[in-house]
């Protein structure tokens, strides 16, 4: 077999066979989907478990912080209360302070648990299901997203929503090289509308809202 053979790497997403395209600056390579857009780095390049804990460690968010509360406080009222404005919630990936979870029970009344890989990983949502899963700033740090999707998916009731925050690159491969968004290093998979788009059919959910830049919201058929 000739060693500079290309191997083929399927999308994450889709399946699909993807084409790669390389990052000079970071010596990485990006997997780009034809079909679905969606663009995932290297696996020999993402960081191991306790590398991505110590750059999270370094964030110092909480409700102190009024740039965050207003980030999240206009996720809630754009992605969140006009297609449900009571009930159970999940914040799947809440950080190392939960200020989402805080606000969303503080502030709108809602019922709220939270879970994080790294910071709350009992996992609260076995056995239960919810009017709403949030997942904010967290789908860009997952190597198998669909597994998560799915996830999600079955831990809504029949009509719950989904609705979660990431950047959506412009499928442009040449922008995604000067995107600073991607030079995260925890940052490993990156979305497009389309690709989201692809993501609600293929796993039962319907598209009911998107700001186009980085706010999504599902709805479960």
């Amino acid at each position: 077999m000739d060693t500079n053979e290309r191997k083929i790497v399927k999308c994450h997403i889709c399946g699909s066979v993807t084409v790669d395209f390389y990052d000079p600056v970071f010596d990485t390579k990006y997997h780009h989907c034809p079909d679905c857009e969606f663009i995932q780095m290297e696996v020999g390049k993402i960081v191991t478990f306790k590398e991505e804990r110590k750059i999270y460690d370094y964030h110092e968010n909480s409700l102190e912080d009024e740039g965050y509360v207003k980030m999240f406080k206009n996720f809630i009222d754009q992605a969140v209360m006009p297609y449900c404005s009571e009930g159970s919630v999940l914040d799947f990936g809440s950080g190392p302070e939960p200020v989402l979870a805080q606000l969303l029970n503080r502030d709108y009344k809602f019922e709220v648990e939270h879970y994080d890989l790294h910071y709350q990983p009992k996992k609260v949502y076995e056995g239960k299901i919810y009017d709403v899963v949030l997942s904010t700033e967290v789908v860009e740090h997952l190597q198998n997203p669909m597994e998560y999707f799915n996830l999600f998916h079955s831990l809504l009731k029949e009509g719950g929503i989904l609705s979660f925050m990431t950047l959506f690159h412009d499928n442009d491969e040449e922008a995604f090289l000067e995107w600073q968004y991607r030079r995260d290093v925890t940052h490993i998979s990156f979305y497009s509308i389309k690709t989201v788009a692809v993501i609600a059919k293929m796993v039962g959910f319907e598209l009911i809202y998107t700001d186009n830049r980085r706010l999504c919201t599902f709805r479960k058929i």
